[in-house]
């Protein structure tokens, strides 16, 4: 047996979302024996799941953790690559990806939902526009989905994020949005509307700054009042230790 192990994210047509991204994963392959490969469900050309897969196999690994570096268990993409390693479909919704070529035996992890350390992370993100939390509310959005099944997955797992950013943080108050379905504006005038004295923070559930937290988010709460910075999870440790816990719990069962 040896044991490989290949991290998937979406990729973009940024360079710098794709290079924080392998930075984090760089990171944590120099701390493993097995090798680890980043790959990307699209975009990035020569560098895509089956490169990855691929790669993997040619460096004699039999044993491969698929770890999907992806927000919720609700996204579509998530379940479009499970289904294309032979993982049955949560729903109706069939991927296009078609069947991956592997002889390795193959463990599909989990994505990150409402992980407790990434919880900490966002708090951090948050601190320099937080002045007194007892009178601060959140508002965490994230991309969502309007497919039935999924969008249901993204509600649970940002109902239980927000929650765990609040009670870390002392807020009064925590909501969330998604931008697809587009509930942004609606949840902040709502709460705004609640209490007025109510300062709202802004808090974006994404993987790295780019298209959504640049433009996205700012253009759908245009004229509202909120704080904002528009931090995202990369780059920061502890991106990197929740793949090095996830990587080290697979070596560790694989083991014993």
């Amino acid at each position: 047996m040896k044991p490989g192990i290949l991290v998937i994210s979406h990729g973009s047509r940024e360079a710098e979302w794709v290079r924080l991204v392998d930075e984090a994963v760089m990171a944590i392959a120099k701390k493993f024996e097995a090798p680890v490969v980043s790959a990307f469900l699209e975009i990035v050309e020569g560098r895509l799941i089956q490169d990855g897969i691929d790669e993997l196999e040619r460096l004699g690994v039999t044993k491969m953790y698929v770890l999907p570096l992806f927000i919720s268990s609700g996204s579509t993409h998530v379940d479009e690559i499970g289904q294309a390693f032979g993982i049955p479909p949560i729903s109706d919704l069939i991927g296009d990806l078609g069947q991956f070529r592997f002889i390795a035996d193959i463990t599909y992890g989990l994505p990150i939902d409402d992980d407790e350390e990434i919880a900490q992370l966002l708090l951090n993100n948050i601190a320099e526009l937080s002045e007194e939390p007892s009178k601060e509310a959140l508002l965490l959005i994230g991309h969502g989905s309007k497919e039935p099944i999924f969008h249901e997955r993204w509600a649970l797992g940002l109902s239980r994020m927000v929650e765990r950013v609040r009670e870390l943080g002392g807020f009064a108050n925590g909501q969330y949005a998604m931008l697809l379905p587009d509930q942004a504006s609606a949840k902040l005038i709502a709460m705004r509307q609640e209490r007025a004295d109510q300062t709202v923070i802004v808090v974006p559930l994404f993987l790295s700054k780019g298209y959504f937290t640049r433009h996205v988010i700012p253009s759908r709460l245009e004229g509202l009042v909120y704080k904002y910075n528009g931090e995202a999870m990369l780059p920061n440790s502890a991106i990197e230790g929740w793949l090095e816990g996830r990587i080290s719990n697979w070596l560790l069962n694989i083991r014993e």
